[in-house]
């Protein structure tokens, strides 16, 4: 954990490098941090997945 600051990733993206960035930031494979992302968002009512994408879109700089 910790490897440098959390970024939007730029070569690892789908739709705006949020997963990508913090597999990377994790050091875990970025379809492994997408499925819990899905995972998580789908079977949480608390968690409102869509929002919380849009949120860290906005405030995760791009690396």
């Amino acid at each position: 954990m910790g490897h440098g600051k959390l970024t939007r990733s730029g070569n690892d993206r789908m739709i705006a490098g949020v997963c990508g960035g913090i597999a990377e930031y994790l050091g875990w494979p970025a379809g492994r941090v997408r499925l819990l992302y899905v995972l998580v968002s789908l079977f949480s009512a608390g968690f409102p997945g869509i929002i919380v994408y849009l949120i860290l879109w906005f405030l995760m700089p791009t690396r």
